[in-house]
């Protein structure tokens, strides 16, 4: 070889090594961070994809559980850059299942300014809680742990919650040092009872009352199930159990750490309200119950009891069967429990009919993150939604669905020290508030063009679904519910009035 030739080669090993020094040191793209050089083939194959796509691969729709559409309208957001779609829709607009919007040919005036859409709703105004509140965004982040994910991750979902005025689930996994960049916290207690139990692992009221002493926790979610594995336990393996986690869960490190199928401290309704009402007591907070829906005797025997007793949750978080998870067997995440709205209406009905509908504040979970879909569970008398894996892909998750395995590559659902350096926080947390904002814009806007301000305001008419005869017929008939009379309380009524 001669003297241009390692020369030509000696260039080319140059500009591979700069930039792979650029790709190691630089903070926006986790992919770029943790695989340097080779990580640019993943952007080059994203750029030129509508061009694959239209002769080979899968088209824009058939990918799950987010196809690729919806990813890309959450990456563009995210990163404010152009999230529109052009040439007109691609998808069949008249196949079963479809939702149709109707627009109003006098579409409610935007205002000059937006400010976040707010709950209609005084959180905690069912059990007199001394702490009640009303949520500023009817849109927030979902229960996802420390533990499930990195900590930048988390630490990153919480400082984008204060920049989207948000509130913040913490997951069953306890609070960490990472959820306490200022966001506000729900802290959620698991059947392992992370950062509210004793030594022996029973819960404790202490443990408890101290875990919330430091931090800014404004409400306590009770978990029941989660939709995508509802009805079994887990177990975190003693070499997971770091120092921080350990800290976090109350546990001690080194020590494979189990969650049972169910909470220890109840057994039956009686018991659940029993709890709730300590924790409330002690606390003067907000407490609620979540949960995917499965048997409907237990919703049944709920209502009954906190009509007859006036106690009980202030808040009901419904996860839905297409709700995500780090980790679950298969069979428990395509077969158990109801899809959400199935789900939602089933629960949602039974209050309804006791006039308990207006007291409690009813969340949605469950790929409720875009705006089409979060509509549709406000139409069906959701007052709020969770977004979770949604917020995963702002902060970089690529849909790789290697949770399970530890080895995330883009730093979101590992505890590898090396992956997880790929993820900066301070970055990632601007393009979840982004996204989180961008979410809400989209539905005032389609508020707007139905003709009302606030998703709490929606008539009955406004949403209808395609069904197997290729009919649309409104959403609550679809799913089995009447007219909602009466949504809101009077006080609620004229809160959402003084926004206009």
């Amino acid at each position: 070889m001669g003297s241009v030739g390692v020369l030509i080669i000696l260039i080319i090993a140059g500009v591979f090594f700069l930039v792979g020094i650029h790709d190691l040191f630089q903070k926006r793209h986790a992919i770029l961070r943790n695989f340097p050089i080779v990580g640019h083939l993943r952007y080059l194959l994203e750029k030129l994809g509508p061009e694959l796509r239209q002769y080979i691969v899968a088209d824009n729709d058939e990918e799950r559980p987010f196809n690729r559409d919806q990813r890309r309208w959450v990456y563009a957001t995210a990163k404010k850059e152009n999230p529109y779609f052009g040439f007109g829709t691609d998808n069949d607009v008249d196949l079963p299942g479809n939702i149709i919007i109707k627009h109003s040919a006098f579409p409610a005036e935007s205002p000059p300014t937006e400010n976040i859409l707010p709950s209609a709703k005084l959180l905690g105004a069912w059990g007199n809680r001394p702490k009640a509140f009303r949520p500023t965004s009817l849109v927030n982040i979902s229960g996802m742990s420390f533990g499930s994910l990195s900590g930048p991750a988390v630490e990153a979902l919480n400082k984008g919650s204060v920049l989207a005025g948000c509130l913040h689930n913490t997951g069953e996994g306890g609070i960490s040092s990472y959820h306490q960049n200022g966001g506000d916290l729900v802290y959620q207690i698991g059947t392992g009872l992370f950062g509210s139990r004793d030594s022996e692992g029973n819960f404790s009221m202490d443990a408890l009352l101290e875990t919330i002493s430091e931090a800014p926790v404004k409400a306590i979610e009770v978990k029941l199930s989660q939709g995508a594995k509802p009805g079994i336990g887990g177990v975190l393996p003693a070499k997971k159990v770091t120092a921080e986690i350990a800290s976090a869960r109350g546990v001690p490190k080194g020590v494979m750490v189990q969650s049972p199928s169910k909470h220890s401290s109840f057994n039956d309704v009686a018991g659940l309200i029993e709890f709730v009402e300590l924790i409330a007591g002690r606390t003067g907070i907000p407490v609620g119950i979540k949960a995917a829906v499965g048997q409907i005797n237990f919703w049944v025997d709920l209502v009954d009891q906190m009509e007859a007793s006036h106690q009980g949750p202030d808040f009901i978080t419904i996860d839905g069967a297409e709700g995500g998870t780090g980790a679950a067997p298969l069979v428990f995440s395509d077969s158990v429990a109801y899809p959400f709205r199935i789900g939602f209406a089933k629960v949602f009905d039974i209050f309804y009919r006791r006039g308990l509908h207006r007291d409690i504040t009813f969340i949605g979970a469950g790929k409720l993150g875009y705006p089409d879909t979060a509509l549709a569970a406000f139409a069906l008398g959701c007052d709020m939604v969770n977004v979770g894996r949604e917020a995963m892909m702002a902060i970089g998750c690529i849909q790789a669905q290697r949770c399970h395995t530890g080895h995330c590559p883009t730093g979101v659902a590992t505890q590898s020290p090396w992956l997880a350096r790929g993820l900066n926080p301070s970055d990632k947390s601007v393009r979840v508030a982004n996204y989180m904002l961008a979410l809400q814009h989209e539905i005032r806007r389609l508020c707007h063009a139905i003709g009302v301000s606030h998703p709490a305001l929606l008539p009955e008419s406004a949403l209808e679904i395609i069904d197997q005869d290729g009919s649309a017929v409104s959403v609550l008939k679809y799913y089995g519910l009447s007219a909602i009379d009466q949504r809101l309380e009077e006080s609620d009524a004229d809160f959402l009035m003084s926004l206009n």
